[in-house]
């Protein structure tokens, strides 16, 4: 059987994948048994989770199409502000969520999207196993910088952290998914990703350092750990933090 070859066109973002050399051109794709479009992408370096348009020959078409020679086959990453849905849905469920599962990897981060309020699941124990299983059944999008791990098929909402700064990676999450508007600072917990809840000074009084207790009155805990949080010298700090995730103040 001879070579046949397909060329890729991958648009936006998608370049990330790339080195700079091979970033917007059209990229030669050669095989012997036609592969579906979602290996062929995948095969080229692109988690099919970043991608939700694929048009070959200016048709649309979904991840299981195979590829034939001479394909000519543009790829588009997630679109959050426009639907598509006319056009192609390469999902079945809707990919914007505000829950997430974090690899190992991201302890950091996982601290500073709690801190923003969001939701996010993470342990050191979860193997990759796990963290696909929990995406999958709990509809979580999968935050790694292991493009293997987006790669495997059961995972369908995903996201591939550009950055290794912790801190320009929350910026990262904020404006991919748009976030900015639901962050809710200072309502879950750090620690384990339960909720803050108020409580009363006196229910927890023996729990406060004495210099605290002397000038607060103000108290939250955890619903989950019951870890104790209030508003010490160092919420200044945080409240900058924040803000520069965000890219303005945090909402009262």
């Amino acid at each position: 059987m001879g070579s046949n070859e397909a060329t890729f066109r991958f648009y936006a973002e998608l370049n990330d994948f790339f080195p700079p050399e091979r970033r917007k051109i059209e990229i030669p794709y050669r095989f012997h048994v036609p592969p579906t479009v979602k290996d062929a992408i995948e095969s080229l370096g692109v988690p099919h989770v970043e991608v939700d348009l694929i048009l070959v020959n200016g048709e649309s078409v979904g991840f299981d199409r195979r590829l034939r020679d001479g394909d000519r086959v543009s790829v588009y990453p997630v679109f959050e502000s426009l639907d598509i849905a006319p056009i192609v849905r390469l999902r079945d469920t809707p990919l914007r969520r505000t829950a997430f599962v974090a690899d190992v990897h991201l302890r950091r981060l996982v601290r500073l999207l709690r801190l923003l309020g969001l939701d996010v699941l993470h342990s050191n124990d979860f193997d990759d196993n796990e963290l696909v299983e929990i995406s999958a059944e709990e509809g979580r999008i999968l935050l790694s910088r292991d493009r293997q791990l987006l790669k495997h098929g059961r995972v369908t909402h995903g996201y591939w952290l550009r950055s290794t700064d912790p801190i320009e990676q929350a910026r990262e999450v904020v404006r991919r998914f748009e976030l900015a508007g639901d962050a809710r600072p200072f309502s879950r917990c750090t620690a384990c990703n339960g909720r803050l809840e108020p409580v009363s000074k006196e229910e927890v009084a023996e729990r406060i350092p004495p210099r605290t207790a002397r000038w607060l009155d103000e108290y939250v805990r955890c619903d989950g750990c019951a870890k104790l949080y209030w508003r010490g010298t160092h919420f200044e700090r945080l409240e900058g933090l924040v803000e520069r995730i965000l890219g303005s103040p945090p909402q009262a």
